[in-house]
């Protein structure tokens, strides 16, 4: 797949570049983006929640009434899980919710979402390019020049440029990535995918290992 270079004013450089058939324009494989996506998630989880048990709520051990003959549940002291304010039953505890997945697996999964990109025709290389000072304003007039500033947008550059990246961040539906933290939810989360020409090459040196 071929795709005109653009500079950040919308116009054609004249330059070509051909996107990857091993990357671009593979079977997707569905699975491998599901197990993906299911781990970046999970990672992103805190695993913090706990409630108290029985145990370690504060109150006496006096057991409060007779064993049988009350009408009741059977219960014993005040931080009985029966009572109110007593411990939780099986409540949250502290948690890790990560998982492990090959790098093959996860390699496959990347390649599946830019693949799907790639069919989508939602795919647009621009030239490498930065800003002199944080500002928004100018970001926009990238992305309308682009023709996306009406879509959902992952710019992902060959390393973090602190400028450009402080020129998207208030904007809720544009992204800013470095191409080796490129990730498979974050492809499939944005409706375009914008590279600049020297992330492109990094995408392809790190995906084609």
């Amino acid at each position: 797949m071929e795709l005109s270079v653009l500079n950040i004013k919308g116009q054609d450089t004249g330059r070509k570049v051909v996107l990857d058939d091993a990357l671009f324009g593979i079977e997707p494989n569905d699975h491998a983006i599901y197990l993906d996506v299911r781990l970046y998630l999970a990672n992103q989880r805190q695993g913090t929640a706990k409630a108290k048990t029985r145990s370690e709520i504060s109150g006496s051990t006096r057991k409060l009434g007779r064993q049988k003959g009350g009408g009741g549940a059977r219960r014993g002291d005040i931080n009985s899980p029966v009572l109110v304010g007593g411990g939780r039953v099986f409540g949250p505890q502290p948690r890790d919710y990560s998982f492990k997945l090959n790098k093959k697996l996860r390699r496959l999964a990347r390649k599946s979402a830019l693949s799907y990109k790639a069919q989508e025709n939602a795919i647009v290389v621009v030239e490498d390019f930065t800003f002199e000072a944080p500002k928004t304003k100018q970001y926009i007039e990238v992305l309308n020049n682009l023709k996306v500033a009406d879509k959902k947008t992952l710019l992902v550059l060959q390393g973090i440029d602190k400028a450009v990246y402080l020129s998207a961040r208030n904007l809720e539906r544009a992204d800013v990535v470095a191409a080796s933290a490129l990730n498979t939810y974050k492809v499939l989360d944005a409706d375009v995918l914008v590279l600049t020409e020297s992330a492109l090459a990094a995408v392809n040196e790190s995906l084609n290992k």
